[in-house]
């Protein structure tokens, strides 16, 4: 596993904290004011863009060849059995990367069993799919390519198709010079991965009004602000210059009638537990996505307030982050909504330049190993967020936080799996050999401890 996407933002801890005391803040519901400074400047400080992407992995920086060659595949049809279909088929730019149906479908026409997610920023989050089931961009790349019901074209026959046309082996060794051939699976997928991982959603209002400009949102989107960070309880999932925390969640979706049901999370990591919980999604760009949720079951936004206002199933498996019953009045509603909208791009914008790439971050400085760590999960969050152990040393992992974690190590050769901890439970292990690991919550995924086991 690797350790990656430090974004440079406030903390989601943080961001929880901002969102359970804006009340003291958030101007009463009759009044007109905006809001107060101290909680434009706290709302600014989490909100605020990050200046660069996080990198790239070591084994597929992104340039400019490559992430062309990404695009370009990612646009062509002929990725597909059929010829008719690309990956754009699903993930059309005029509707946030999504396709506008409640489910999507594959290149036979047939309806699958969720909609399609969007792209925008993928190059922060730690798991893709809305289950997680596959760890950064270059692990998705090729799944929708071969999987039977979607795209349904092996990647071997696919590979020999393209080694055999002049233009794609010009523009491949264009995109990965060296030695060997260039046309490879490894390549297509990286190509298509460091396109993706440029597609950072365009800058919008609600940006400007982070940036300084008053005058960026009208007082019912301002208002709507102080609503989604205060009594509607949206930032507490939907947190940071992205709004989402990358996490799992059950939201208390009724199951689909005559279908079977679709567990997400759970299977993924085996655990009960997190039945029913999908993938956080981004908000930036969420007004051309329509309809909502991991199975296309809300057709707008509106029905999305409804849902938290009455509609959650109630089963053990709930989120407890989640409100039971929203209770919002009408233009507490309305500022939500017209708030909302400002996280949308204007209709003529076009898709963003390629990211520049940013530079190798400088290494962290050496931890001394010790017998013993024990390490805090406060607030979501790791802390510290570096330890360094002695061959055979034991981490100590305490929950003291107020909801259940599920901690893993994922490598080669060394597997831990917590199963689900609740609060008040500590987690300790023993790592018998040196390396370097990386621990992470299976349900808030942004939650990455580095461990590193070495002699002193």
């Amino acid at each position: 596993m690797r350790a990656r996407l430090l974004d440079g933002l406030l903390s989601g801890a943080l961001l929880v904290l901002l969102a359970a005391s804006l009340g003291a803040l958030v101007a009463p519901a009759g009044s007109a004011d905006a809001g107060s400074a101290a909680e434009d400047a706290a709302l600014r400080a989490a909100y605020r863009r990050p200046a660069e992407p996080p990198p790239a992995p070591a084994d597929n920086p992104t340039t400019a060849a490559r992430a062309q060659l990404g695009r370009r595949l990612f646009f062509d049809p002929s990725l597909s059995s059929t010829g008719a279909m690309s990956c754009s088929s699903c993930h059309q730019p005029a509707h946030g990367f999504s396709d506008g149906l409640p489910l999507a479908r594959g290149a036979g026409g047939k309806a699958l069993r969720r909609r399609s997610p969007t792209i925008w920023n993928l190059a922060w989050a730690p798991f893709l799919f809305w289950d997680g089931r596959a760890e950064g961009l270059e692990a998705q790349a090729a799944a929708p390519i071969e999987a039977h019901e979607e795209m349904g074209q092996p990647l071997e026959a696919l590979i020999a198709r393209m080694g055999g046309d002049p233009a794609w082996r010009a523009a491949f060794a264009a995109a990965f010079p060296g030695a060997g051939p260039a046309v490879t699976k490894d390549n297509l997928v990286r190509a298509l991965a460091a396109w993706e991982r440029t597609l950072v959603s365009p800058r919008t209002r609600f940006d400007a009004w982070v940036e300084g400009d008053d005058a960026a949102l009208s007082p019912a989107e301002r208002r709507g602000l102080s609503v989604f960070n205060g009594p509607a309880g949206c930032a507490t999932c939907h947190e940071g210059w992205a709004f989402t925390d990358h996490a799992f969640y059950d939201i208390g979706l009724p199951l689909r009638p005559g279908a079977p049901p679709d567990l997400g999370r759970g299977p993924v990591l085996g655990e009960a537990r997190a039945d029913h919980a999908f993938k956080t999604p981004t908000l930036r760009e969420a007004m051309r996505r329509a309809p909502y949720m991991h199975d296309g079951s809300l057709p707008t936004i509106e029905a999305v307030l409804d849902h938290y206002a009455g509609g959650v199933v109630d089963r053990p498996t709930l989120a407890p982050e989640l409100p039971r019953r929203l209770a919002l009045d009408a233009r507490q509603r309305a500022d939500l909504v017209a708030f909302l909208d400002t996280l949308t791009s204007a209709p003529d914008a076009a898709l963003p330049e390629m990211a520049t790439p940013p530079a190798a971050p400088a290494p962290p400085p050496g931890l001394a190993p010790v017998a013993r760590a024990r390490v805090s999960q406060r607030n979501r969050q790791f802390a510290p967020l570096r330890v360094a152990l002695v061959p055979g040393g034991t981490l100590e992992i305490v929950n003291d936080d107020t909801t259940a974690h599920n901690i893993r190590i994922d490598s080669p050769d060394l597997q831990r799996n917590s199963g689900i901890q609740d609060p008040g439970q500590t987690v300790s292990w023993r790592i018998p050999t040196a390396g370097r690991y990386v621990a992470f919550c299976g349900i808030h995924p942004k939650m990455r401890l580095e461990v590193t086991v070495a002699a002193p």
